[in-house]
C-alpha cells in the first residue's frame, strides 16, 4: 500500500475521528509498557486460549468467540461510523470496473486511474469496443494493464450482448464475467444493489484471523465461517469495518497496538508497536491525519480527498 502525503486533516475530520482516539487513549494507552501492559494483555490471552509459562489458560468457546466477534463488530460501527467503498464510483458498471481494476494495486490508484477510463468509456458499450491499446494505456497506472484491459474488454462486451448494458444484480451472473470472482461481485453487490455480501479481500482475511474468528485461508471458506457468524445484514458494513480497521491500524507488518481502540478484544494484541505515542505515529489515512483513498469521498468521511493522478 502506498503512502499518502503529511497533509493535516482538518478540525472537522479530527472530531469526527475523536471516538477512535478517546478509545486509543482509554483503552489501548493502557498498555504502554511493565505491569499494566501485561494486566491489559492478559484477558486477551484468556480469550485466545494460549498459554503463559508453565499455565495453560482455558481455550475460548465458540459461543464465546461469536460474543467478542459481535462485540468488536459494535466498536467498530462507532470507530468508524463513517466506513464506505474507497472507490470511487456513480454507477454499478462504474464500480464493476474499478473493483476489478483494483487487483494487486492500491484504490487510491485505481481511483486516481478512472476518472479518464470513464470518459473515454461511460459504458460497456463504449468499453467493448475500445481500441486496446487505447483502453491499456489509460490503465497501466493500476498494474497488470493487458490481462486486466482483457478483462474489461471482455465483461464489457457479455454486459453488452447478454445483459442488455447492464451490470446484473445476482451472483451468479456477476461470477460469469470476465475477470470477475465472488469478492468483486460482493463488493458490487453490497454497494450497488444492496444485495448483503462479505468481502474477504487481503486485509478482510488477515484480520478475522488475528481476532480466531477463523483459521481458513481459502477466501470462499473464510467467508462462510463469517457469515455464519453475524446476521446477513451486517455483512456489507462489517466488510467495510474490518477493512478500514486494517488500513489504517492493524497493519500487516507493524499493527498499531497501543493506539487500537479495541486492543482490550483483540488475542493477537502484542503482535505490533505496543506503546501509545510510537503506535499513534504508525495511523494512516484520516486517523494518522493524511487523505485518504478516494477523490470524491462521501460528505461524512472526516478526512481530507485524495490528489489526482500526477499532483504529487
Amino acid at each position: 500500500m502506498s503512502e499518502d502525503k503529511n497533509s493535516a486533516v482538518g478540525e472537522q475530520g479530527v472530531r469526527s475521528g475523536a471516538k477512535a482516539v478517546k478509545r486509543s487513549a482509554g483503552k489501548a494507552s493502557a498498555k504502554p509498557s511493565g505491569d499494566r501492559a501485561k494486566d491489559s494483555a492478559g484477558p486477551a490471552k484468556k480469550r485466545s486460549g494460549t498459554a503463559t509459562g508453565a499455565t495453560a489458560t482455558k481455550p475460548e468457546s465458540h459461543l464465546a468467540m461469536v460474543r467478542r466477534a459481535r462485540r468488536i463488530n459494535r466498536e467498530l460501527a462507532e470507530i468508524y461510523p463513517y466506513a464506505h467503498p474507497e472507490l470511487d464510483f456513480r454507477n454499478s458498471f462504474e464500480l464493476l470496473v474499478a473493483t476489478v481494476l483494483s487487483a494487486q494495486t492500491t484504490d487510491l490508484r485505481v481511483n486516481q486511474t478512472t476518472p479518464a477510463l470513464f470518459a473515454a468509456y461511460p459504458t460497456p458499450e463504449d468499453m467493448a469496443a475500445a481500441v486496446p491499446e487505447k483502453l491499456e494505456e489509460i490503465i497501466r497506472p493500476t498494474g497488470f494493464f493487458r490481462a486486466k484491459a482483457r478483462s474489461l474488454m471482455g465483461l464489457s462486451a457479455a454486459l453488452r450482448d447478454d445483459f442488455g448494458g447492464e451490470v446484473p444484480g445476482r451472483l451468479a451472473d456477476l461470477v460469469k464475467l470476465p475477470g470477475v470472482g465472488r469478492k468483486t461481485a460482493n463488493v458490487v453487490l453490497g454497494n450497488a444493489f444492496g444485495v448483503p455480501g462479505i468481502t474477504v479481500d487481503t486485509h478482510f482475511g488477515r484480520l478475522v484471523r488475528r481476532w480466531k474468528w477463523t483459521e481458513q485461508e481459502d477466501p470462499e471458506k473464510v467467508e462462510a465461517e463469517i457469515a455464519a457468524i453475524f446476521p446477513k445484514s451486517e455483512w456489507t458494513m462489517l466488510s467495510h469495518r474490518v477493512v478500514f480497521h486494517g488500513r489504517r491500524i492493524c497493519h500487516s507488518r507493524k499493527p498499531a497496538c497501543g493506539a487500537c481502540p479495541i486492543a482490550a478484544l483483540c488475542p493477537a494484541y502484542g503482535e505490533g508497536e505496543t506503546d501509545p505515542v510510537k503506535a499513534k505515529k504508525l495511523l494512516k489515512y484520516e486517523m494518522g491525519g493524511r487523505p485518504g483513498q478516494r477523490l470524491s469521498p462521501p460528505p461524512d468521511y472526516p478526512g481530507s480527498p485524495a490528489p489526482p493522478l500526477g499532483a504529487g
